[in-house]
């Protein structure tokens, strides 16, 4: 399979249209919404929802399917990357099809003054994929795999290796029956 490249890759067939070619339908917007830098429109909803759904198609293609300019898509593309709405266009990758099946959280409390030399650590161990500050019962939560519930113990025991963990406590994940999703958020920001 053929590596996926980002929808705007400089010198492809895809590359933008000179500006003020717009070929959007009538009564299409392709002006950003009012309310300041975290808002989308219509279109950009549209976008990246094509974009979630077919993550290797191109900007030529994003422009015929959404009825707009190619340098419109692009430009949309920039400046929802500037803005940070869209983070990457990188593989979703399943840890368990690659031998990380269990996957667990837990919720550690630290020493005083520790934050970043706890957090330093953490980044330092593969298993950990997530790292979340929290209020409440714990300073941190940590989304963690491993490759058996045996292996989740030598991944705990590395995790909590460290003078600035205090306490921890983990909770072994059963299922996952709403997995991480994001469109159904995009839909209601773009429709509002």
């Amino acid at each position: 399979m053929p590596p996926a490249q980002s929808p705007s890759s400089p010198g492809s067939p895809d590359s933008p249209a000179p500006q003020g070619t717009s070929t959007a339908p009538q009564g299409t917007s392709t002006t950003p919404a009012a309310g300041g830098n975290d808002s989308i429109d219509a279109l950009d909803g549209r976008l990246i929802r094509l974009l979630a759904e077919e993550p290797r198609i191109g900007v030529l293609e994003c422009s015929r399917r959404l009825q707009v300019a190619r340098g419109t898509v692009q430009a949309r593309l920039d400046r929802l990357q500037a803005k940070g709405v869209i983070s990457g266009f990188g593989p979703e990758v399943d840890p368990a099809a690659i031998g990380y099946p269990v996957t667990a959280f837990a919720t550690l409390e630290i020493s005083q003054g520790q934050g970043a030399d706890v957090r330093a650590h953490l980044a330092r161990v593969p298993e950990v994929l997530e790292l979340h500050t929290i209020t409440g019962i714990g300073d941190m939560l940590v989304r963690i795999v491993a490759r058996s519930n045996a292996d989740l113990q030598r991944v705990i025991d590395r995790v909590v290796g460290f003078d600035g963990i205090v306490r921890s406590s983990t909770a072994i994940v059963l299922e996952n029956p709403v997995p991480y999703r994001i469109l159904p958020l995009v839909d209601q920001a773009a429709a509002e």
